[in-house]
């Protein structure tokens, strides 16, 4: 369940979808405040959120076709009779439809129980007759840096809201994540003494896997603003389908945002890369209604445009289920997040299955160990995918090992404890002589009080300031570059370093 219980401040139906044709990527801002606090109005969109969350493309942006309406794409007109129902077109050819929807069929964790299958279905092929959010040679150009990445040529940072929500979703807070992460990368850069390529969990992380079916309140689970609603409402809490073409306009109008914010930066971050935007393949009817087969290279190849990098995590990795199985036939670079729990051999196989042409920058391994195992279990695994051959990114997730409740009952991590997962990280590739490639964190682009410590010293006693996540907590903006920072000298301190000797 969610750390404390919110309103839900969306207040709107679900809506018609925008033209997201020029849209990239960009990031949900702060989720809500606890349900004890009155419920509000959503907050003022921009002018480009506020179309996309109507349905009306932004005209500046516009370059496909014109938006459907509420009964378009799956309903038709037919002269002297009355409209009726037609199945959408795929946007797969059988044969390829035929081996998704065999995947698909495995055991699948963490899916939602919607009271109407049917609609669910009809949902997910309505997804499949909409413009893609991301486009295929973005997804290539991203796998291609995450090469040099993984050659040690590069580094990645890559963060983001916790679980994105439709109501904080504004032009300010996506403007506040994206500054955030640069100046992360800026920070990185000086100290560690190479590019950075930034990654934002933005435009699509609107779903979150629970530990539990069921909340303190004996509710269904709030499994994400794309399922359901973190109302604490029987009604509320329903899974309703139509909520994930809602988080197709809102990724579309946060995209819209992002891409205008890249144009506007062009030049003004040196050597930094991106953003390009991520978030988990957890919902597979929204994933698989946004597949698309390209063909322009001779060999057809599947993306997963609903991002541009897609990630496995912890609760879904079973190698004989459907996620890893569905991330195997997409061209895009996936990340796969990997606990203390896992063996070193069933991390080779998870590259060995994603990756089988051995091709860096496909395959990004995320650890996320806690700070009092990092050191004693990360090495055989790392030495293991060493031995293997397998060219893979290797990146810190240093906060969900890290995760206690504090004497006040939030959900709350200490700044030290991340910082030395962190620095963990870095002493046991550096001992290998493997490359530390990248930073994976839960951030805000606003001065919240969900983590305790760092330079402002924040504490047990300030957490319940301005505690806002729908989920878990997160460093607020300051935390996260003083982070940013020490990565950048801990990744200066590899052998060989010009930085290092600096």
């Amino acid at each position: 369940m969610c750390a404390r219980g919110r309103s839900c401040r969306s207040g709107c139906g679900a809506p018609p979808h925008p033209n997201p044709a020029a849209s990239a990527s960009a990031p949900a801002s702060a989720p809500p405040r606890p349900e004890e606090a009155r419920g509000s109005c959503p907050p003022r969109r921009s002018r480009t959120l506020r179309r996309a969350a109507r349905g009306s493309p932004c005209p500046a942006r516009s370059t496909g076709p014109a938006p459907t309406t509420k009964e378009s794409p799956v309903t038709k007109a037919v002269p002297g009779a009355p409209a009726e129902r037609r199945t959408p077109r795929q946007p797969l050819p059988a044969p390829w439809r035929r081996r998704v929807d065999s995947v698909l069929s495995l055991p699948a964790e963490q899916q939602p129980e919607w009271p109407d299958p049917a609609r669910a279905e009809e949902v997910g092929r309505e997804l499949g007759t909409l413009p893609p959010l991301t486009l295929p040679a973005e997804v290539d150009l991203l796998r291609g840096r995450l090469a040099q990445v993984a050659a040690g040529d590069a580094f990645l940072v890559q963060g983001g809201d916790c679980a994105e929500t439709f109501a904080d979703t504004t032009e300010p807070g996506v403007r506040a994540g994206i500054e955030t992460l640069e100046r992360m990368a800026d920070a990185l850069a000086r100290r560690g003494g190479l590019p950075v390529l930034t990654v934002a969990r933005l435009a699509g992380q609107y779903a979150k896997p629970r530990s539990s079916p069921t909340d303190a309140l004996g509710l269904p689970a709030y499994r994400g603003d794309i399922v359901n609603s973190a109302r604490p409402a029987p009604r509320a809490r329903r899974p309703d389908p139509r909520r994930m073409l809602r988080a197709y306009a809102y990724a579309a109008g946060t995209l819209n945002v992002v891409r205008a914010l890249r144009a506007g930066a062009s030049g003004r971050h040196g050597g930094n890369w991106g953003p390009f935007v991520s978030h988990e393949a957890l919902l597979l009817p929204y994933e698989r209604g946004l597949a698309r087969l390209d063909e322009s290279s001779g060999t057809p190849k599947l993306y997963g445009l609903s991002g541009h990098f897609l990630w496995i995590g912890e609760r879904t990795r079973r190698l004989d289920g459907a996620h890893v199985a569905f991330a195997e036939l997409l061209a895009n670079p996936i990340g796969i997040k990997i606990g203390p729990g896992a063996a070193p051999g069933q991390v080779v196989e998870y590259a060995e299955r994603l990756n089988p042409g051995n091709e860096p920058g496909r395959v990004t391994l995320i650890s996320r160990m806690g700070d009092e195992k990092v050191r004693d279990v990360l090495p055989a695994m790392v030495e293991a995918v060493r031995k293997s051959g397998q060219r893979v990114v290797w990146q810190c997730d240093p906060m969900h090992g890290n995760t206690y409740e504090s004497a006040a009952g939030y959900k709350t991590r200490h700044f030290d404890r991340i910082v030395n997962e962190m620095q963990g990280f870095f002493e046991v590739h550096h001992a290998l002589g493997s490359h530390p490639g990248g930073l994976h964190i839960e951030f805000s682009g606003s001065d919240v009080t969900e983590c305790v410590g760092g330079a402002r010293g924040i504490s047990d006693a300030e957490i319940g300031g301005r505690y806002e996540t729908a989920c878990d907590p997160r460093l607020n903006s300051r935390q996260a570059v003083e982070l940013a920072a020490l990565a950048g000298r801990a990744l200066a301190a590899r052998p060989g370093s010009a930085a290092g000797a600096r």
